[in-house]
C-alpha cells in the first residue's frame, strides 16, 4: 500500500494496521515539503517486523546522494533488512524548489546518483563523476554504515518503450513501468517483462504494477490484480493518488482499504 498522506502519527497507525491485515509492504510519498519519508518510515521500522519499507517515490536529482545513502542504510538497520529504495527523475513540484528542470540533465543525475549509492553500500569512499563528487578518509563512519542486506533493492521508474529509459532499470533490482500510451495495460507489462529477460534480467528482477481495488468486493480486487501477476509483475501497489490527500474521508478509504487486505484472494 502507497500511504498518500495524512500526519506522521496516521501514516505510522495505518503502517502498523497494515502489517496486522496481511500487506507485503508501505510506500511513503517524498515531497518536497511535508511529512519527513525517512523519519516517518524509520518510526515505522521500529514498530513492525515484516513488510518492507520504502519511498515512492525518491527524486534522486533533488538530493544529495549520499544523504539517501545514509537513509537508507539506517533505515535497514532499524528494519532489520527490510529497506527498498525507489527513485526516479522526479516530475513535481521542481520549480516551486529552484532544481534542475532539464529532463536530460536529471536523467543523467539520476543515473550518477545510483552508481555513487552503490559504492558506498559497497564500502567504497571515493566517487567522482560530472555532477556528484564524493571522497572521504573516514573509513569507521564508512564500516558503521553498513546495511543488513548484502543488497538493497533499488527500484527505479522506466519509460516504455524508451531504450535508454529502460536500459537504466538493468542496472537496478526492480522497474516501476511508466507507459507512453498512458496507463498501461498487463499486456504491455508482459511486453516489459520479456524485453527484461531477453536482456539477461535476474530471476528476482522485480517488475510493479499500480492501481486502485475496491475494499468492500474481495474478489472483484482479486481479479483486478491476476492478469498483472500473469503477465509477470512481481508487484501490486494500492494507490489513493486523488486530491485531497489528508481529508478526513481519504483517510478513512486508507483505513478500510487496509483493514480489508491486500487484493490477492488471501488477506491473511
Amino acid at each position: 500500500m502507497i500511504l498518500p498522506g495524512g500526519t506522521a502519527q496516521q501514516q505510522l497507525e495505518q503502517a502498523v494496521l497494515a502489517e496486522e491485515s496481511g500487506w507485503d509492504g508501505v510506500f511513503v510519498w517524498e515531497a518536497a515539503y511535508g511529512v519527513d519519508a525517512w523519519g516517518l518510515l524509520s518510526a515505522i521500522a521500529v514498530r513492525t517486523s515484516r513488510i518492507r519499507l520504502g519511498t515512492m517515490l525518491t527524486p534522486l536529482p533533488w538530493r544529495r546522494p549520499w544523504k539517501v545513502a545514509s537513509q537508507v542504510v539506517t533505515l535497514d538497520q532499524l528494519s532489520g533488512g527490510r529497506a527498498t529504495l525507489a527513485v526516479g527523475v522526479g516530475a513535481t513540484g521542481l520549480a516551486e524548489t529552484g532544481e534542475e528542470l532539464d529532463l536530460r540533465t536529471r536523467a543523467a543525475m539520476l543515473d550518477e546518483g545510483i552508481d555513487l549509492i552503490r559504492e558506498l553500500w559497497a564500502g567504497r569512499s571515493s566517487y567522482h563523476g560530472v555532477h556528484y563528487d564524493y571522497e572521504s578518509d573516514r573509513e569507521d563512519v564508512t564500516q558503521a554504515g553498513g546495511a543488513v542486506q548484502e543488497r538493497i533493492p533499488i527500484w527505479v521508474v522506466g519509460v516504455w518503450p524508451r531504450p535508454k529509459s529502460m536500459a537504466r532499470a538493468l542496472r537496478c533490482d526492480g522497474l516501476l513501468p511508466q507507459y507512453s500510451s498512458g496507463e498501461g495495460t498487463p499486456e504491455e507489462l508482459g511486453a516489459v517483462r520479456t524485453w527484461l529477460n531477453e536482456r539477461g534480467a535476474a530471476p528476482e528482477f522485480e517488475v510493479i504494477a499500480e492501481g486502485e481495488t475496491a475494499a468492500d468486493d474481495p474478489a472483484a480486487a482479486a481479479a483486478q490484480v491476476a492478469p498483472w501477476a500473469e503477465a509477470g509483475a512481481t508487484w501490486w501497489l494500492e494507490t489513493r493518488w486523488e486530491m485531497p490527500h489528508h481529508s478526513p474521508e481519504r483517510m478513512r478509504q486508507v483505513r478500510d482499504r487496509l483493514i480489508a487486505g491486500p487484493p490477492s484472494g488471501d488477506p491473511g
